[in-house]
């Protein structure tokens, strides 16, 4: 129960922007939440979910780059930081069906039942392909807030097929590959839509991990736009 008064903490939380280069336009996965979910409910996003403790257990055979987990320890410890881009890849896996990896001659075990279910494919994910492009917490007046880190990523590595998720199931619905010009057109969170206008730039300058990206909070109900 939230006190009157006092801000919810947020939890730490990823997302993982996936870009697909196999047409004309550059284009992204996004699905819709369903119209029950607590935490903004019919709303296009990006695949992704809340850091889980078996996140912290495993260690990749390919770590993140040295400048994306720096970026990403500002304000957590390392173990944390590689907590983060394991969710943004197990959680994508859970909502999508899609993994990001490749299959390595030793896969990697886990207790965790998500990370199970992920390494009975006989892959192992990825760090080292994903680069953090912005950070977001929800404002304190909302009844649920998230710390989210953003990540982005090529889908050379991506393997699996998109799987349809019914209602109900707690998963994103309509999933499907969309182009930034036509994401625009749907039902965004505002953050979502100052998230894709990174994406943007970064597809013309290209996504480098030495390239900081917004860090968006609020204070005073105003939002504060700083650098990850």
């Amino acid at each position: 129960m939230r006190l009157k008064g006092r801000a919810v903490k947020p939890k730490d939380a990823a997302t993982l922007i996936i870009v697909r280069r196999d047409s004309e336009q550059p284009k992204i996965l996004m699905g819709k939440r369903a119209a029950g979910h607590k935490f903004m409910p019919n709303k296009y996003v990006f695949p992704g979910g809340k850091v889980d403790a078996g996140d912290s257990r495993i260690r990749p055979p390919y770590d993140l780059h040295p400048r994306v987990l720096q970026r990403l320890m500002k304000g957590c410890s390392e173990t944390r930081a590689r907590s983060l881009a394991l969710a943004a890849i197990r959680e994508t896996f859970e909502e999508t069906g899609l993994i990001l990896g490749e299959a390595d001659s030793v896969t990697i075990t886990s207790r965790s039942p998500q990370w199970s279910v992920f390494l009975q494919h006989g892959i192992n994910p990825r760090l080292d392909t994903l680069n953090v492009i912005a950070r977001a917490i929800t404002p304190p007046y909302r009844n649920r807030r998230f710390d989210t880190r953003f990540f982005m990523v090529e889908a050379d590595l991506i393997q699996g097929d998109v799987h349809a998720a019914s209602e109900g199931s707690g998963e994103l619905l309509a999933l499907h590959w969309v182009s930034l010009e036509d994401a625009e057109q749907l039902e965004l969170p505002i953050i979502t839509r100052m998230i894709l206008k990174e994406v943007a730039q970064r597809l013309v300058d290209g996504h480098s991990p030495d390239v900081e990206g917004p860090f968006i909070y609020f204070r005073n109900g105003k939002p504060i736009i700083d650098k990850i």
